[in-house]
C-alpha cells in the first residue's frame, strides 16, 4: 500500500522531493501525517527552539490580521502569508498582503514580497484575509489571499502570476487552502449564495482559468478539500454546507454525495474510508467512498451523535480517528465501527483550534506557539508533554526534516533537538 504523502505526490504529478517537506495545508498527504520520529515532547524559549524569527510587519509595530495560515517547507526553505495593517492604518482599509521565506537552517529571512491585493475589501473581519495557506510544486509558490487573490511565485519571491477569483460572494472569508493537481491549482469557491458555488481550477504555469464546475446546492464553506486515491482513481473530497462530496480533479465532475452538514474541518482519509465533521456542532461521519450519486442511505458506514464546535479538523492515527474541540477535549472513535473509545480532556487553554500532526512513532502533535500537548496515540489517553511559547494564533503546525514548524502571532518558530 502506497503511503499517503507518496500518493499525494502522484497525484499532484509534480517533480518536487516530498521526502522531509511539508508542501501545502497539512502535509504532503493533506491530512496532518508526518514520518518523523522523536520530535520534542515539550519546548519553550530555552528548551528545543532552535530559532525563532519575527514575521512580516510586526517589527514595524503593524497590526496582524489572524493569520491562521501554516507555514509550508520545501527542502531548505520556509514559507508564509502573512497580512498585516502598517502602524496608523485603519482595519476598514485593505490590507497588506505578504509572502515571505526563511532559511530552515537558522531562520534567516531571505526575501519578503508583497502581492497587489484583490477586489473584495472585507467589512466583517471574523474570518480575516489570511485563511489559507500557500502550496508549493517545487517551482512556485501558490498563495490565496481572503481579498480574492491568487498569486503564483517564484523561489526567489518574484511574482510570476496574479488572477483576481470572480464573482466572491464567500462568507466571512475565504478558508479553503489551494490544491494542486495535475497542472492545475484548484480552489474550492462554495458561497453564500449557492449559484456561485463552484470548484475552479487555475492553470499552474499562467494562472487562466482551465475550468470550473458548479456546485449549486454547496453554500459558503472553509474547508480545505483532500485529495484521495479510491480504486486507482482521484477522488477530490469536499466538506460543503450540506454534504460530503467528491469530485473528479480532472475536470470537477461530482462523484458522489453524502448528507452531512460541513464547511469548516478538512476531511481525512483511512481503512478506506472518508471522514467529516462540520466543525460547527455536527456528527462526524464514515462514508465508503466506491459508490456514485447520492450515498447516504447506501454508503454511510457509521455517524456518531453531534460533536461539539471547533475550526480544527481531525486526524488518524493507526486505528483510530482523532478530534479536539472546545472545552478542551479530545474525542478517540475506532475507524471501523465509530465506537467512542474515549472523551477526555486536555489541559486548560490547550488551543484546539489548529489542527493536529500524526507522526510515525505513534505521537499526536496539538501543537501552536500558544499552550502545546503532546499525546500518545492509541486506545489509552496519555499526555506526553505540554508547552508554551505565549505567542497564540490559530496557525496549524509545519513538520519537516525533524523539525516541528510554528507561526506564532509575532514570531516564526523551529523547534528541534539541537545536536549533542
Amino acid at each position: 500500500m502506497r503511503s499517503p504523502c507518496a500518493l499525494l505526490a502522484l497525484l499532484i504529478s509534480t517533480t518536487v522531493g516530498f521526502g522531509g517537506d511539508w508542501p501545502a495545508w497539512r502535509g504532503p498527504s493533506g491530512q496532518g501525517m508526518s514520518d518523523a520520529k522523536d520530535l520534542p515532547l515539550t519546548w519553550s524559549n530555552s528548551e528545543n527552539l532552535l530559532w525563532k524569527s519575527p514575521l512580516p510587519g510586526t517589527e514595524a509595530k503593524a497590526k496582524p490580521d489572524h493569520n491562521q495560515s501554516s507555514p509550508i517547507v520545501l527542502k531548505d526553505r520556509v514559507f508564509v502569508s502573512m497580512v498585516y495593517w502598517p502602524e496608523g492604518a485603519t482595519p476598514k482599509a485593505m490590507p497588506e498582503h505578504r509572502v515571505a521565506c526563511y532559511r530552515l537552517a537558522d531562520g534567516k529571512l531571505l526575501w519578503d514580497t508583497p502581492v497587489p491585493p484583490g477586489p473584495w475589501l472585507l467589512t466583517d473581519l471574523r474570518g480575516g484575509y489570511s485563511a489559507p495557506t500557500p502550496a508549493t510544486d517545487g517551482k512556485h509558490i501558490y498563495a490565496l489571499f481572503g481579498s480574492a487573490v491568487l498569486a503564483a511565485l517564484d523561489l526567489e519571491g518574484k511574482l510570476v502570476w496574479r488572477t483576481e477569483i470572480k464573482p466572491h460572494g464567500f462568507d466571512v472569508a475565504i478558508g479553503a487552502s489551494p490544491v494542486l493537481f495535475g497542472e492545475t491549482v484548484l480552489v474550492q469557491c462554495d458561497q453564500t449564495d449557492k449559484k456561485l458555488s463552484r470548484l475552479v481550477a487555475f492553470d499552474r504555469a499562467s494562472g487562466e482559468l482551465k475550468w470550473e464546475a458548479k456546485r449549486p446546492t454547496a453554500g459558503f464553506g472553509h474547508s480545505t478539500p483532500l485529495l484521495a486515491e479510491v480504486a486507482g482513481k482521484p477522488q477530490l473530497f469536499i466538506a460543503s454546507s450540506g454534504a460530503l462530496q467528491a469530485h473528479d480533479p480532472a475536470d470537477g465532475k461530482l462523484l458522489w454525495s453524502c448528507n452531512n452538514p460541513g464547511d469548516v474541518a478538512t476531511p481525512v482519509f483511512g481503512g478506506g474510508l472518508a471522514f467529516s465533521l462540520s466543525g460547527r456542532g455536527g456528527p462526524l461521519v464514515a462514508v465508503d467512498p466506491t459508490g456514485s450519486g447520492d450515498v447516504t442511505k447506501t454508503h454511510l458506514k457509521w455517524k456518531t451523535p453531534p460533536v461539539p464546535e471547533d475550526y480544527g479538523s481531525p486526524v488518524i492515527a493507526g486505528d483510530f480517528v482523532y478530534y479536539a474541540h472546545r472545552g478542551a477535549f479530545l474525542k478517540c472513535w475506532n475507524l471501523t465501527t465509530g465506537e467512542l473509545v474515549y472523551n477526555e480532556r486536555l489541559p486548560e487553554k490547550v488551543n484546539t483550534t489548529a489542527s493536529p500532526i500524526a507522526t510515525a512513532d505513534g505521537r499526536l502533535y496539538f501543537a501552536s506557539a500558544g499552550k502545546s500537548v503532546v499525546v500518545k496515540a492509541g486506545p489509552k489517553f496519555e499526555i506526553l508533554g505540554t508547552s508554551d511559547l505565549s505567542d497564540n494564533s490559530n496557525a496549524s503546525p509545519a513538520v519537516a526534516q525533524d523539525k516541528l514548524l510554528l507561526k506564532g502571532a509575532k514570531f516564526l518558530y523551529c523547534i528541534g533537538k539541537k545536536p549533542s
